[in-house]
């Protein structure tokens, strides 16, 4: 959780140096965000209220901001709504809100936030995040080389699978959370995180949809669905996938 220090380690070919503005008036947070961020190869700049975030995005430009709802001066709604109005068009937000703050969640969102954390979070899954927005809005370039793992080979660009040589066919959303997890190795992810993730804004979806597309791409990608070796069960917790 937040103040926890480890260790990061970035997948090669990610996005490197990419700007990030942390907005949050608790130091201590926005430090361990900023650490965490710089690790993981990106330039982190912080700001402690919402003027000085606006300022500082305006003349920065970052590529992304990580926004702590509750701000003193303008909140974290009214600096989002501010730096979707930008000139140089609207710049990806992370919100970061309280626990049961639904209300902020929802109004965030549909301001126009590309994602959302939850305090406490973990600092790692908290640029796992950053990485997995940067990346939709900065696809692969065309030569990116293809995700491979032990038989398994992914084309993000051609939104393309093959497993032993052979195309493997998915639906839409079965390419999305197989690339979202081939981009997360070793991390583990409960099944509400994976339906903000990779379903997108669904807050009140069943998340019995994530076991079914789980229990879906193993029927396709692995050796032997009933002891997988990609898409791992952590009880209690979730699914991680294992490079």
């Amino acid at each position: 959780m937040i103040g926890t220090v480890g260790t990061i380690e970035r997948m090669p070919g990610q996005e490197g140096r990419r700007s990030v503005l942390v907005v949050d008036d608790e130091p201590t947070i926005a430090e361990v965000v900023s650490r965490y961020l710089e690790r993981a190869g990106y330039r982190a700049t912080t700001a402690a209220d919402g003027l000085e975030a606006v300022r500082l995005a305006a003349e920065r430009r970052p590529d992304l901001v990580v926004l702590d709802v509750m701000l003193p001066g303008l909140d974290g709604l009214q600096v989002l709504r501010r730096l979707r109005e930008g000139e140089d068009g609207p710049t990806p937000v992370i919100l970061l809100t309280a626990k049961g703050e639904q209300e902020d969640k929802l109004a965030g969102l549909r301001s126009g936030a590309d994602d959302y954390v939850v305090k406490p979070f973990s600092p790692s899954e908290l640029v796992a995040r950053v990485d997995a927005v940067l990346r939709r809005i900065h696809p692969p370039g065309i030569d990116a080389e293809p995700l491979r793992f032990d038989g398994l080979e992914i084309d993000v660009r051609g939104r393309r699978v093959e497993f032993d040589g052979e195309e493997v066919q998915l639906s839409q959303r079965e390419f999305d959370l197989l690339e979202f997890f081939a981009s997360n190795p070793g991390q583990a992810f409960s099944r509400d995180q994976l339906m903000d993730r990779v379903w997108g804004s669904a807050l009140l979806a069943d998340t019995s949809t994530v076991t079914v597309h789980v229990r879906r791409l193993r029927a396709k990608i692995e050796p032997d669905p009933e002891r997988p070796r990609f898409i791992q069960t952590l009880w209690g917790v979730g699914y991680r996938f294992q490079p």
